[in-house]
């Protein structure tokens, strides 16, 4: 596996450069920009447990059956990533309101994604690292830059999510535009706290499997709300164009 994961890691790296691409002639197909391309539709809090348990569960069995599972640093680590799954596989889902659709094109793309970026992670932390890689890691400023990135990026992501599922009342099925919290800086506010948190991570992991991971959240969000913004401008004209030039970061999101 040590031999073999520099180049796992070198095409997991190369895949989110094509999917970076593709996403600026692809939109993603799901919530606001849902597409029937994409597959059939099934309910959307079945297709994000579906979608994001294997994540939760893969790192779960790679933590469980190291020898390393009681160190500080990689225990630390597996922590930070299982509390983001935790929310997103388990938690999230149970808040989602109405009855949306995700085609299972993304759930099924999602899954695989997610059970590759486990490897990634939880193969580093626990098995390719040096055994002694983390051995002084609270001494390291990394630790602390990094788990504070992620901890305020889980903060804004939560709050952001949190504005965006309140946005219509029971029954309404109109779309609005964001607005409060990190939505005042950013369009796509939800995915500026992930892409902080994986950042974050990535830091305080010093790998090349977390900046993998975070070039892979980038590649996928960045895009993303790129096509968002195009939404809004099409879809609310003036009246998001006067929002976004009040915003700190107009550009991307």
């Amino acid at each position: 596996m040590t031999e073999t994961f520099p180049i796992f890691l070198t095409v997991m790296a190369l895949l989110a450069g094509v999917v970076f691409a593709a996403l600026h002639f692809f939109e993603a197909g799901y919530g606001y920009l849902f597409d029937r391309r994409y597959g059939p539709p099934v309910p959307n809090k079945v297709g994000w447990v579906v979608m994001e348990a294997p994540v939760f569960v893969l790192m779960c069995i790679l933590w469980a059956s190291s020898e390393r599972m009681w160190q500080t640093g990689p225990l630390a680590l597996f922590l930070l990533f299982q509390a983001h799954y935790l929310q997103r596989a388990f938690i999230f889902p149970l808040l989602i309101r109405g009855k949306g659709k995700m085609p299972l094109g993304i759930v099924l793309m999602g899954m695989a994604f997610n059970t590759l970026n486990a490897l990634m992670q939880g193969g580093w932390i626990f098995y390719v690292s040096p055994a002694d890689y983390y051995a002084d890691w609270f001494s390291q400023p990394y630790i602390y830059v990094g788990g504070a990135l992620f901890l305020a990026g889980m903060a804004i992501n939560l709050h952001s999510d949190h504005i965006i599922r309140n946005l219509r009342k029971p029954g309404d099925t109109r779309h609005y535009i964001p607005r409060g919290g990190m939505f005042r800086c950013v369009s796509s506010a939800n995915y500026f706290g992930e892409l902080m948190e994986w950042t974050g991570f990535a830091i305080a992991s010093w790998s090349w499997a977390g900046a993998v991971f975070a070039w892979w959240t980038f590649a996928n969000l960045a895009p993303r709300a790129a096509s968002l913004r195009k939404r809004y401008e099409q879809e609310f004209g003036e009246e998001f164009t006067k929002l976004r030039r009040k915003r700190i970061i107009p550009f991307i999101y």
